[in-house]
């Protein structure tokens, strides 16, 4: 199946210590990873390796770092035509802290992603879409409204987004703290819903009620950067497919749960065949 991604591109410098900061406080003791990241690139990457054949629209600077960000892009074959270069901003980055049981902070610093605008985008977009809210919300919402197709829409980080692009969503993508944001708001068109619990599990609605819920399989997370961009890619490449609701919440949670397990957002996303793997071995 075809997806165009609309979104983000990051480099995350990622400090993986013992315990995560509290306010005014320093910790030491940490080490320093670099992985290519940004929900729209991470999302892109997560629906190419299950199986699905991505574009991928966006921005990057006109720097070093533009390289290292794409670069497990272009490895798997994601099609990067749809992204330019900013000579004006760097490339986005994810300032990232780890602790020893795979929570996190994340502080990002936008750089190009904020310089992709509506006049970027194609003026249809004829296959499926996935969008997020790190790039400016006029051009997600522009993206959305090009749509003919199906249009999934995650809406993270939160922010005020018009009632028109809640209604053109065939599915939106919450966590619990999105969702509180929201509130109602999510139910008000025909689309799904589903709202994601972390560890257990996530929960699809249509119009407010419950459709189906499926729990993740059991894992020893060590990262959860990237989980919930890995859950994004496999709901749309498992509903896209065909598969019913709760089939599709078990494949998304078995993604999203691999995807903990290992250190890094894009490096950590599962291949097809391991979401398979676990989904049968649990």
């Amino acid at each position: 199946m075809r997806l165009t991604v609309v979104g983000s591109i990051n480099l995350d410098f990622v400090a993986s210590s013992p315990a995560l900061p509290r306010p005014g406080e320093t910790v030491t003791g940490a080490t320093l990873a670099r992985h290519p990241g940004g929900k729209g690139a991470n999302q892109a990457l997560a629906a190419q390796r299950l199986g699905a054949d991505v574009s991928l629209t966006g921005c990057v600077g006109d720097d070093e770092m533009a390289g290292a960000a794409m670069a497990l892009l272009m490895t798997w074959g994601v099609d990067l035509s749809g992204v330019e270069t900013d000579i004006a901003e760097p490339t986005g980055v994810a300032l990232i802290a780890v602790d020893d049981t795979g929570e996190n902070q994340i502080v990002v610093c936008a750089g190009a992603n904020h310089r992709v605008t509506p006049e970027q985008l194609p003026a249809r977009i004829d296959c499926p879409l996935i969008v997020q809210l790190e790039l400016p919300i006029p051009t997600v919402e522009a993206a959305v409204g090009r749509a003919t197709e199906f249009v999934c829409v995650n809406l993270a980080p939160a922010a005020p987004v018009s009632d028109q692009l809640l209604r053109r969503a065939d599915l939106l993508v919450v966590n619990e703290t999105e969702a509180a944001f929201y509130g109602d708001l999510l139910h008000h068109g025909g689309g799904r819903v589903v709202v994601t619990e972390g560890a257990k599990g996530a929960v699809m609605y249509q119009r407010g009620v419950e459709l189906a819920r499926a729990a993740p399989p059991r894992v020893r997370a060590v990262d959860a950067t990237g989980a919930g961009d890995a859950f994004v890619g496999a709901i749309c490449v498992a509903l896209l497919e065909g598969m019913e609701a709760e089939a599709a919440l078990r494949f998304a949670c078995a993604a999203g749960a691999l995807a903990a397990t290992r250190p890094g957002a894009q490096p950590s996303l599962p291949t097809r065949a391991e979401v398979e793997a676990i989904i049968t071995a649990s």
